[in-house]
């Protein structure tokens, strides 16, 4: 069974950076798409950015794109997300999760999720 931790978190100005990183165990992690959630207080959860299992294919929610850039290194079993020119509605848990169907922006169809990571961009 795959178990996902997401790491690289914290507190950071308006317009600074972040790197997400989802470590994952298990030997079948790289045979599937893997993709980033975030939620808010308050707010529902919501996609951010997936990406295949080979890396050949990502994807971003509108309000990230151009800002995120999505990742994966396969022979170390993790996924990054690269957060540039953050603002503070990017303040949410941010989490990591590995998808059942393939490349998607549902969270219904992903299986294993990690515990989340805490960003909160601030001045």
């Amino acid at each position: 069974q795959v178990q996902l931790v997401e790491s690289g978190g914290g507190l950071v100005q308006p317009g600074g950076s972040l790197r997400l990183s989802c470590a994952a165990s298990g030997r079948t992690f790289s045979s599937y798409a893997t993709g980033w959630f975030r939620q808010a207080p308050g707010k529902e959860r919501e996609f951010v950015a997936a990406i295949t299992w080979n890396g050949d294919y990502p994807g971003y929610a509108d309000s990230v794109k151009g800002r995120f850039t999505i990742s994966r290194d396969n022979a170390k079993n993790t996924v990054y997300l690269q957060m540039n020119s953050l603002k503070p509605e990017d303040t949410a848990v941010y989490y990591c999760a590995k998808s059942t169907y393939g490349y998607t922006i549902s969270a219904n169809s992903y299986s294993v999720w990690g515990p989340g990571t805490q960003v909160t961009v601030s001045s």
